[in-house]
């Protein structure tokens, strides 16, 4: 047993009481193979390295930089720490050195602040690195237009501010050598098809300087690196996928919480909630002197889990071990999170509880474990978050802590599906119409569009400008098509799928923003009487007001929190593809209209997760038009079910629930980017039927491959419905905390029936 091992042993036996370990994998350690620098390497870059201590590098560095140096596109996708910022760097600071510029893209602004620190400690002649985003004070820009030659960006701010002015930078994207794009495989869903957009406007634009700028991404290891990458910015591209770089020991143990003698929804058992958990052991590993970082799943969850691990360590023997936690989230300003980060790094931080924002490649040395809350997405995001441990080359420690949720059931009970699997290949569709349009007319107002113009965005370019010509938000003229509007096309396209522009939050009191939330989450998050959390502060929601976009706010600390309940109907626009599995089930996948309306919300303890009560709201109907895969069963097979005493609203409903908790197993997704309708009846079927549909206008993808992974992913449902120990169905297997019929009415034991029902006549069946 190592040192780690022991620690999580007697921290689970004092904090955790009785929840399960399921599983404990040992990664073991490796060692580095490294070999010369290229001839062509400039010498002020290596005389700058092995002044920080880096005297020779790792193969697959070279082989990636060798390849970009060449004229290759390539993606370096290895793990987390592996070096792939010297991969990229090496091409770039050469091409720089000869007069050239790079521009570098990042998801997140505190990546790219990051690489500029890393950058300017690294301090080679000639190479004026510069940070070009929302934070960058306008004095600022014209210097950085004129002068800088490695500009670090996001795609936000290349759509809104550089292409759009792209004369402005004319000299800089002239001499465009280098477009480096970092932690590729967050490029997924309707945010990674808008980014996919972007770049080929940023290739026409450049085209239109004279320059054909190779693109170099960084990713964390991916499925079908060279398919995805060439998808995102639409040229071929080579993969390095070797990972030579040495990797220290790493203990990965998967825990699931117990079931406690709470009930909740409709008598359901309630398990011990995952952030309490959470902050269990981080407290434990604090007070141990363990740098550790707790990865949730939400804004609110962060600040819970921080608040909860200060009330214990407030208890310690050792004093001050309170003030050495904290939360890190998106939504935080600049400033306030600039100074977690220096914190974190220095050690006046222990423990910081934080959302993905700090799962990307911020440079945090020194952490030695990690506590992944429920299950991040993919498993792509999983390694993201656990490779952060270890980063001294000392053993670590990764914990997954199963949230009470039909997939993280499945994972912990089913260790193979994360260890013996390959990683997921990211999910894009850059030519649904609704992404493609408004980046037409962002094109066209940058540069007006000819045919000549129309293969780089792809086969459906033109049947799109002939509706957008249609909707009068394009002229056709016979030069091309050209944008007469004044306001700016770049404010179409909703890049983050978010619905519109943000939400501000506003404590009433004082008049301070607080922070911000996306538009189409503020129904479920902001709404009347919603409690909500910001820096270890407690508020609730006096008034949405979704005209002026504001949330109004007063310091409260309840002992609830709450969750929004909606009701959803569907309708079948389009059927695209389908497939019959023998004489009872078809499974389908095509367009769909969707309305949802969030009607009212629960309060739960904030203890024990009990549910108090439930508030209704009257808040507006959404429309949606996506893509959604939808199963039926005939009627002879719903007829054998209703004769064995089967509910079929119940097991249908418990079904739908568990299949989308299962879907971002087999699709890069996340259970709230998907929803779901389930009905004995369907008035467009005419049979018994279960839809799982994209929460994105147009679609994103997610469906089509549900559609694609039909019979895995449902077997693998049954299989987390049989696997929770709870007799006829909880949160861990067939509850939902969105379903607006208040979890009613559900069958454990009928969806079963249904799902063998369904699975026996699937393909490869007798």
């Amino acid at each position: 047993m190592n040192q780690w091992e022991s620690t999580l042993h007697r921290l689970w036996r004092v904090h955790t009481r009785n929840s399960q370990v399921t599983h404990v994998e040992r990664l073991a350690r490796s060692d580095g193979v490294s070999e010369d620098w290229p001839e062509w390497a400039p010498s002020s870059v290596l005389e700058r390295l092995a002044e920080t201590g880096v005297s020779a590098p790792w193969t697959h560095q070279i082989a990636a930089a060798n390849l970009a140096r060449s004229g290759s596109n390539v993606i370096i996708a290895t793990g987390t720490a592996s070096g792939k910022s010297l991969g990229f760097l090496l091409p770039c600071a050469d091409a720089v050195e000869q007069g050239g510029t790079v521009l570098y893209l990042s998801p997140a602004k505190a990546l790219a602040a990051d690489q500029r620190r890393y950058l300017s400690e690294l301090d080679v002649p000639g190479l004026r690195p510069a940070t070009y985003d929302g934070d960058t004070p306008g004095e600022e820009r014209a210097w950085i237009r004129a002068h800088a030659n490695y500009v670090l960006t996001n795609p936000d701010m290349l759509h809104h501010a550089i292409l759009g002015r792209h004369a402005a930078w004319s000299g800089f994207l002239r001499r465009l050598r280098y477009v480096v794009i970092d932690e590729a495989h967050r490029y997924r869903g309707v945010f990674g098809s808008h980014v996919a957009q972007i770049i080929r406007r940023l290739r026409r634009v450049s085209a239109r300087y004279r320059s054909e700028p190779t693109f170099i991404l960084a990713s964390a290891t991916t499925g079908t690196p060279e398919e995805s990458a060439s998808r995102l910015i639409g040229l071929p591209v080579r993969a390095v996928t070797e990972d030579a770089s040495p990797r220290a020991a790493l203990s990965v143990a998967l825990v699931e919480p117990e079931l406690t003698e709470q009930r909740g929804e409709n008598g359901a058992p309630v398990r011990r909630t995952a952030t309490a958990e959470a902050a269990d052991i981080l407290a434990g590993l604090v007070e141990e002197g363990v740098r550790t970082l707790a990865f949730v799943r939400s804004r609110q969850a962060a600040e819970t889990v921080a608040m909860a691990a200060q009330r214990i360590l407030s208890q310690s023997a050792t004093r001050g071990l309170s003030q050495r936690v904290a939360a890190y989230r998106a939504g935080y300003l600049a400033t306030d999170r600039r100074e977690l980060e220096d914190a974190l790094r220095s050690g006046e931080l222990l423990g910081l509880a934080t959302t993905s924002a700090l799962e990307l490649g911020v440079d945090i040395t020194g952490l030695d474990a990690v506590l992944v809350t429920g299950w991040p997405g993919t498993l792509a995001s999983l390694w993201q978050q656990a490779g952060r441990a270890g980063r001294r080359g000392e053993d670590a420690l990764a914990v997954f802590v199963a949230r009470d949720d039909p997939l993280d059931t499945y994972l912990v009970h089913h260790p193979e599906a994360i260890f013996g699997r390959p990683v997921e290949a990211a999910v894009i569709d850059p030519d649904n119409p609704y992404v493609l349009g408004p980046h037409l007319c962002a094109a066209a107002s940058e540069i007006p569009l000819t045919a000549d113009d129309l293969p780089i965005f792809g086969p459906g370019a033109e049947a799109v400008l002939a509706d957008l010509v249609d909707r009068r938000l394009l002229r056709r003229r016979p030069r091309g098509w050209f944008w007469t509007r004044r306001e700016r096309a770049s404010d179409l396209a909703d890049l983050r799928g978010t619905g519109g522009p943000p939400v501000q939050i506003v404590d009433s009191e004082s008049g301070q923003l607080l922070g911000t939330v996306d538009q189409a989450a503020a129904h479920g998050t902001v709404h009347d009487g919603a409690v909500y959390l910001h820096q270890g502060l407690s508020y609730v929601v006096d008034e949405l007001d979704l005209e002026e976009g504001v949330a109004l706010v007063h310091g409260e600390m309840p002992e609830y929190s709450t969750w929004a309940r909606d009701v959803t109907e569907i309708q079948i626009l389009r059927t695209q593809r389908e497939e019959d599995w023998g004489p009872s089930a078809t499974v389908h996948f095509g367009e769909v209209e969707v309305t949802r309306q969030v009607v009212g919300y629960l309060k739960r303890d904030v203890r024990t997760g009990s549910v108090l009560g439930e508030q209704p709201l009257d808040l507006p109907e959404r429309t949606l038009n996506s893509r959604a895969v939808w199963w039926t069963l005939s009627t002879d097979a719903a007829d054998r079910l209703r004769k064995a005493d089967v509910d079929l609203r119940g097991a249908a409903h418990a079904a739908e629930h568990a299949a989308i908790g299962l879907l971002p197993l087999f699709a890069t997704c996340d259970r709230w980017d998907i929803g779901g309708v389930s009905t004995a009846l369907h008035a467009d079927t005419g049979r018994l039927t279960v839809f799982v549909y994209d929460g994105h206008e147009g679609g994103a993808g997610f469906a089509e491959r549900g559609f694609s992974a039909a019979r895995a992913w449902l077997t693998a449902t049954r299989e987390a419905i049989v696997d929770c120990e709870c007799a006829d169905g909880c949160p861990s297997c067939i509850q939902s905390p969105k379903c607006g019929s208040g979890n009613d009415p559900l069958s454990k034991s009928g969806a079963l029936r249904l799902l063998d029902e369904l699975l026996a006549d699937g393909p490869g069946r007798p």
